[in-house]
Parts: C-alpha cells; structure tokens; sequence
C-alpha cells in the first residue's frame, strides 16, 4: 500500500498505557477511543491511509491528530475551545425576566408562561426557555 507516512511519534510508557488503557475502555466516548487508536497506529509506524481504512476516517484526519498531540500530550486530544456565537442577551435582560417571573403575575394570569414572558420582555420564547 502507498501512501503518506503517518507523522511519527514517540509515546512515553505512561502515554501509551494511558492510550491503550483507552482505547480498551467500554465507557469511553468512541471518538476519544479512536483518536487514542489513532496516535498509537501511527507510533507504531503505520501510513495514513492504512489507519485511516482501519478507524474509518479521513486521511487528513490522521495526519491532524498525532500531530496535536505531539505537543500537549494527552490534552491534545481534546477539541480547541471555540467562542461560538456572541451572546444577544445582557445580564440586565436576564435579571430583569427572574425578577419578573419570581416576583409579579400577569394580568389576565396566576402564572408566567413561556410565551407571555417573552411578549413581555420584548424576547423570543426560545429565548426565555434558555433563562
């Protein structure tokens, strides 16, 4: 089989029982088991396309793991933080729709509903199901 030779690395002992002990693990996210499998494959000499046949993942792939974890080690393994979407909803906002719901009723009401709550505070019912 031709192919890209899978980035090499070098396990410590403590690197590799923690790896193998993953990849054995029945309570272990499959992805993190085979982001384990995978680093292990490719220390052991294996191209990328034959590791990635066997996981059944893309060759980039396997070249992008191993090499996130050759640096940080273990905490590699885990995916990069990522901001998200910018919040569109103040603390005041929030504040204010707890205030409201835990100390006022509505007028033609005992209760708040979701939807009532949001007509109120000018915010979608989504919105309020997420406070």
């Amino acid at each position: 089989m031709v192919g890209r030779q899978a980035d090499v690395i070098k396990l410590s002992a403590a690197n590799r029982t923690f790896l193998e002990s993953q990849v054995r693990r029945r309570k272990v996210p499959r992805s993190l088991s085979d982001l384990c499998g995978m680093v292990l494959l490719c220390e052991d000499g294996l191209q990328s396309k034959e590791v990635a046949e066997r996981l059944g993942v893309h060759e980039h792939t396997v070249g992008k793991w191993p090499r996130r974890f050759a640096q940080p080690g273990i905490e590699g393994l885990t995916d990069e933080y990522r901001a998200g979407r910018p919040r569109t909803v103040s603390d005041a906002q929030v504040a204010h729709v707890i205030e409201r719901t835990l100390n006022t009723t509505p007028k033609a009401g005992t209760h708040w509903s979701i939807r009532s709550m949001a007509a109120e505070a000018g915010l979608s019912h989504t919105t309020i199901c997420g406070i």
